[in-house]
């Protein structure tokens, strides 16, 4: 039978929306971060969770990266939405996901933080007290023998009685703890609802309760299964599984969760080519069997609809987040009085922006909702209340936004030391702090983080220059005084291309070139760096000296400064891709690039292209006689390195390719300046489990047609290695969360680590893609400077003295 409202004593659900970007490749398959296909950080910023009670707004904001994770409470005065409280958990951490899973109950809420503990997890009541204020009463934890658990990824709250998922325990099979309170206010567990299957699962990835009936999700079974429980005199008892033929393997089957008396919707954000569906089930004379399908009716691919669902009080909301390219959609789906279905349509709202991922999370309670936009602002995220009117229309009321975190001030007019492995807060050694800028700072708004790095500096007045890349732009940081940087200008990105979070910089003759990668017709900028001396005190608004657009999109741009030519890697979206290998340019008159030819290596890179994620590009001076004086490229082309003769643009040869055991990502090398040997290094063999340190190949290029590894170079911590460049006998190494690595290659089969710096003393050297993106180490100063995303501009003394003691 159809439910009625007068049944229902708790129907909202948030999402559990995990990665848009992820959503877009097969899941069998790591993307390095510095791809388009790439995942960054999960979406954990604000409003990654949301709930709805006693008109009240709960909105979750797990990380921003520098402070431990946080919920925003909101309520409304008079007309107007206001912060009410602001909470996080007394033994909170930076990286514990607090508010990554909310479920509020009039005056409780309950809170969880699946990364706690060492990603055992841990769930928190947080109860209003008469005043008006918010207090912890309770913090759930797991045993001391356990080891995973994600304790706090699912949660629902209903009265008396909390119910708490960890997906991670038991090795992945899964459970859903239930705790209770007592008479006197105290919390304890009652029961540990195990997974009813013995296969890793993860059991208690997604919950949804109503009354005496629990739905809990297993996504990773065949697709995706969903378990309803009943409440059987205290007990909790299987009563049914869920599933449906119509989910494909990879349709994450019970993402999303909500039950409303005798239905219940299933969000399945990746079925069919991410389009999405949700599966209605619905209880009839106590069984539970398919009752329809829920699509969107202009849906395409990587919509992901499904990614949340909740009931309203005429019919059902479901978020599709991917919808036009992930600006977002919700869709209602009418219900008349007797459960039937009346009809479909979208949700007006207002204009989101791509990536904004509106509707990645929501929640609703009477006549107040509230949405996640949870890739706005680069991943910051935000939220809109909205508000049913007495027309039946809902409304937007308010956009929110979390508060501004700022942990890091700038460091300027002294230099920090480093002193017993420490300059401020940073972990250091053999490498000073001459000056840090946040990214605030250099022209950033929220959100935004810095990517790649590269140098200039003017030959008239020798002012060395910081070419910083941004989310949307470019930022020229002057060093006139190392000590003092000054933010002088900042060039948008071209006009009608997209944000992104790559964008690649070199110079040749006072001119910087730009690409951007996943931008869309971004093109390549080129500027007349001679233009930042017209700084008079207020950041110049640069524009373009001109743009090449026989490409639109790419992830990097190689110089070959003897030459005069430029080598575009990496194209794609548009314009002679080359199929990601060598897009060559004769840049001789720097503002008129003219195309000569390509070259790529079929038999390397993931696609047969011989797609090359960065090159370096010399006048070869080596020992091999065969090529000396020719112009030749060093290719890291995801599966192998590749050496090609580009003298003749027109006719360039391939003269070998060369890989190793157990690579994940080739992805970029310097040359040691006698072009004996090439150091690369691999952004994913790491993170694949493939190696326990970071690695850095050497190889022994003395006879270009036959590469040979002469070692397997490993420092002690576990992070994922990015760019590097070698500069005399140092190699300068950007490792993500462990900062700069200073690395002794004087002898190059028996490299030394003399030095680091660590950009991000927030996050644990581990591997992933938070931290330092690139340096550059070539000023003659002997200043390196440096980019960390979320964090800034560091300019830094790798303090020789100290290096050669």
């Amino acid at each position: 039978m159809y439910y009625t409202a007068n049944k229902i004593n708790l129907m909202k659900r948030i999402s559990l929306l995990s990665l848009i970007v992820m959503l877009c490749v097969p899941v069998t398959m790591i993307q390095a971060q510095t791809t388009p296909d790439g995942s960054l950080e999960a979406m954990q910023g604000f409003a990654r969770a949301v709930d709805v009670s006693d008109g009240r707004v709960f909105v979750g904001e797990p990380s921003n990266f520098h402070q431990p994770g946080t919920v925003y409470i909101f309520g409304k005065k008079g007309n107007n939405w206001d912060q009410m409280a602001r909470v996080m958990a007394k033994d909170g951490v930076i990286g514990d996901n607090f508010g990554s899973a909310l479920s509020a109950d009039g005056n409780r809420v309950l809170i969880g933080a699946p990364s706690a503990n060492d990603r055992i997890g841990a769930a928190y009541i947080f109860e209003r007290g008469r005043d008006g204020t918010w207090s912890q009463k309770a913090n759930f934890k797991l045993g001391d023998d356990i080891t995973a658990g994600g304790l706090g990824a699912s949660v629902a709250l209903t009265g008396d009685h909390a119910f708490v998922g960890a997906p991670s325990y038991a090795d992945g099979k899964g459970s859903v703890m239930v705790f209770q309170r007592s008479s006197g206010g105290v919390w304890a567990l009652k029961s540990n609802i195990m997974n009813p299957d013995t296969s890793t699962t993860n059991f208690g990835s997604s919950l949804a309760i109503d009354g005496d009936q629990l739905v809990v999700s297993a996504p990773n079974r065949e697709g995706g299964t969903v378990f309803v429980m009943n409440n059987m005199d205290g007990e909790w008892t299987m009563a049914t599984t869920l599933s449906s033929n119509q989910a494909q393997e990879q349709s994450r089957f019970g993402s999303s969760l909500a039950i409303k008396g005798d239905r219940i919707l299933v969000g399945a954000p990746r079925n069919n080519n991410a389009m999405g569906t949700v599966f209605v089930y619905e209880n009839v004379d106590g069984d539970w069997s398919p009752s329809g399908l829920l699509t969107a009716f202009d849906v395409e691919r990587r919509y992901q609809f499904g990614a949340s669902v909740a009931f309203a009080e005429d019919g059902v909301w479901v978020g599709a987040p991917g919808a036009n390219g992930s600006s977002g959609n919700i869709y209602q789906f009418m219900m008349d009085e007797d459960g039937a279905w009346t009809g479909s349509s979208k949700l007006p709202v207002g204009e989101q922006e791509a990536g904004d991922g509106f509707s990645g999370s929501l929640a609703m309670d009477g006549n107040v909702a509230v949405v996640g936009l949870i890739g706005a602002d680069y991943g910051a995220g935000s939220a809109v209340i909205m508000e049913k009117k007495g027309s039946g229309d809902w409304m937007a009321s308010k956009m929110i936004i979390g508060e501004e975190s700022s942990v890091l001030e700038p460091v300027k007019g002294r230099r920090v030391q480093c002193d017993d492995l420490k300059a401020e807060q940073f972990g250091c050694k053999n490498v000073d702090l001459i000056s840090f800028l946040p990214v605030s700072d250099i022209g950033g708004g929220r959100g935004v983080r810095v990517n790649d790095i590269w140098g200039w500096t003017d030959p008239e007045t020798g002012v060395e220059y910081a070419l910083v890349g941004r989310n949307e732009g470019t930022s020229f940081v002057s060093l006139a005084d190392p000590g003092n940087p000054v933010y002088v200008g900042n060039l948008p990105m071209t006009e009608g291309s997209r944000a992104n979070v790559w964008r690649d910089i070199k110079v040749y003759k006072n001119h910087a070139y730009i690409v951007a990668d996943g931008a869309g017709e971004h093109g390549m900028q080129i500027l007349d760096l001679t233009k930042l001396r017209e700084f008079d005190g207020e950041p110049l608004q640069l524009e373009e000296t001109a743009l090449y657009t026989g490409i639109h999109s790419a992830h990097n741009v190689v110089i070959n400064e003897e030459t005069g030519y430029a080598f575009i890697v990496g194209s794609s979206g548009g314009g002679n891709t080359c199929g990601g290998g060598l897009h060559m340019l004769n840049i001789q008159d720097p503002t008129n690039p003219v195309f000569e030819g390509c070259f790529s290596d079929p038999s390397t890179g993931r696609s047969g292209t011989g797609y090359s994620h960065d090159a370096q590009c010399v006048i070869y001076n080596g020992p091999d006689e065969d090529h000396q004086g020719s112009e030749i490229c060093f290719g890291a082309n995801e599966t192998a390195v590749s050496i090609a003769d580009v003298t003749d643009k027109q006719n360039p040869i391939a003269l070998s390719t060369a890989t190793y055991p157990n690579y994940g990502y080739v992805h970029q090398g310097w040359l040691t300046e006698d072009h004996k040997y090439f150091f690369q290094n691999d952004e994913l063999d790491e993170l694949m489990g493939a190696v326990e340190r970071t690695r850095t190949m050497v190889w022994d290029v003395t006879d270009l047609d036959d590469p040979q590894l002469l070692r397997e170079f490993y420092v002690e911590i576990p992070s994922s290695d990015h760019n590097l460049y070698i500069k005399d006998d140092k190699m300068y190494q950007s490792n993500y969360v462990s900062g700069l690595q200073v690395i002794d290659v004087s002898d190059p089969a028996n490299p030394v680590k003399v030095g680091d710096f660590d950009t991000d003393p927030f996050s644990k050297d581990a591997p992933g893609f938070a931290g330092t993106w690139s340096n550059y180490p070539f000023f003659k100063s002997g200043l390196v400077i440096m980019t960390s995303g979320r964090e800034g501009l560091f300019v830094l003394d790798t303090n020789a003295k100290a290096i050669s003691q």
